[in-house]
């Protein structure tokens, strides 16, 4: 349910349809008192093994709210790759368009939880970086009948545009997640081909030049990225809200007050509520809010997905 205590309503003729296509890994995560200094061998409290990836994980926010979900990713033909399959089906995610590929090993990622929650990860990307526009052209369908189409950059960016065409040619809405955002800037052109984009803290600074350490600072920034070509700038402040600009819409978004457990994937769940949110064409400050709202809550439990 919707704060307000209105409830999403199901739309005419059936399930929402939302897209994903991006990333999806085994996740190995450590939890300790703190990060490890260079060369220090550091002794931890525990570890978990989970299913992650940005868009695995933003698939799974999205279904888990209740949308009707096409998920597109890449994995390799080993045991980690059962795993995450294994993973998906029990949230409810067919996996028609997870392509196994028998030349590449699965995405893995290994993160690191310290006492305040906050994460520090590396991942080894294995498949995740051959989706291909193959795998576009088979999911031609779903694509050309989603209301909106979530995309990240852990994945190769072509196979994303060729998506974003194809949804926004159909009156859907592209979404980019510019994280993490690549050594060369992305050009105009490239972003100009979604609709809305989500960057962090860090990402916004890495995609216009500015950190976004307070409104002003990242209203100058929102303002940056709509002059790239892109109409919504949602620009992400962790615990200072979210900052969200277009062509009518110059707003700050305070932030839900919580005690984190840790922020692991709070981005990718902020996404899957966001895409939740537009597919029930909920006004954009309102699917921001309920967004918010589906971060926040990340933050509460252990691990990505």
């Amino acid at each position: 349910r919707w704060r307000s205590g209105t409830p999403f309503p199901t739309r005419k003729g059936g399930a929402l349809s939302v897209v994903v296509i991006g990333s999806i890994n085994c996740d190995v995560i450590t939890y300790a008192e703190r990060a490890p200094r260079p060369g220090e061998s550091l002794t931890g409290d525990r570890y978990i093994m989970v299913q992650g990836g940005k868009g695995a994980n933003q698939a799974i926010a999205t279904r888990r709210l209740g949308a009707a979900v096409c998920y597109i990713g890449r994995i390799g033909s080993d045991p980690f790759g059962d795993f995450v399959t294994a993973n998906l089906v029990r949230n409810g995610l067919a996996t028609d368009h997870l392509h196994v590929d028998a030349a590449q090993s699965t995405g893995i990622a290994v993160i690191g939880i310290d006492a305040r929650g906050e994460n520090a990860i590396t991942v080894i990307p294995g498949a995740n970086r051959f989706v291909d526009e193959a795998q576009i052209a088979a999911a031609r369908p779903q694509l050309s009948a989603a209301k909106v189409l979530l995309t990240q950059l852990e994945t190769p960016l072509a196979p994303s545009l060729a998506a974003a065409r194809l949804v926004r040619s159909h009156g859907g809405l592209a979404v980019l997640d510019p994280a993490p955002v690549p050594p060369v800037r992305l050009t105009g052109e490239e972003l100009s081909a979604f609709d809305i984009t989500t960057p962090n803290e860090i990402e916004t600074e890495a995609l216009v030049g500015i950190l976004p350490v307070d409104l002003e600072a990242a209203r100058a920034a929102a303002q940056r990225i709509n002059a790239l070509g892109i109409a919504t700038a949602i620009v992400k402040m962790g615990g200072r809200g979210v900052y969200v600009r277009s062509n009518d819409i110059d707003l700050h978004v305070p932030p839900f007050p919580i005690v984190p457990v840790d922020t692991l994937a709070a981005g990718d769940c902020f996404n899957g509520g966001l895409a939740f949110a537009l597919a029930n064409g909920r006004p954009l400050i309102e699917a921001v809010r309920f967004a918010a709202a589906c971060g926040a809550l990340a933050c509460t439990r252990l691990g990505a997905s």
